[in-house]
C-alpha cells in the first residue's frame, strides 16, 4: 500500500513562491514515477508534472512550463515541487502521486495512487 503525504501549501500573492513536499511509503516509491495534480474548485483534476524514477526525465503541463520545477531525493522518498510566478488560477489543492512503471506519465491517468492533497491559494 502506498501512502503519499504532502505539505507545504498556504496563501501567497500572485507572483509569489511555495514549494509543496511529499512524503511517500509503501511500495518501492523510489522505483517509481511520480508527480503531481491539482484540482481547482469546480473543475477537474489536472495533470501537473511527472517525473521519472531516477529523475532523469520529467513532463510538465503546458501552463507550468517555466514556472514549475520538480525534483525527487530516492533516498529520503521524498518528492518537492517549487511553484514561482504564481498565478491567481494556480489556485487548487495540489495532490502528490504515483504511477506504477519508472516511466514518467503524461496525464492524470498515468497515476495509481495520490495523497490527501494540500490547499495553494494564490491572491491578486
Amino acid at each position: 500500500q502506498v501512502q503519499l503525504v504532502e505539505s507545504g501549501g498556504g496563501v501567497v500573492q500572485a507572483g509569489g513562491s511555495l514549494r509543496l513536499s511529499c512524503a511517500a511509503s509503501g511500495r518501492t516509491v523510489s522505483a517509481s514515477a511520480m508527480g503531481w495534480i491539482r484540482q481547482a474548485p469546480g473543475k477537474e483534476r489536472e495533470f501537473v508534472v511527472s517525473v521519472s524514477w531516477n529523475g532523469d526525465n520529467t513532463y510538465y503541463g503546458d501552463s507550468m512550463k517555466g514556472r514549475f520545477t520538480i525534483s525527487r531525493d530516492n533516498a529520503k522518498n521524498m518528492v518537492y515541487l517549487q511553484m514561482n510566478s504564481l498565478k491567481p488560477e494556480d489556485t487548487a489543492v495540489y495532490y502528490c502521486a504515483t504511477a506504477p512503471g519508472r516511466t514518467a506519465v503524461v496525464g492524470v491517468r498515468g497515476f495509481d495512487y495520490w495523497g490527501q492533497g494540500t490547499q495553494v491559494t494564490v491572491s491578486s
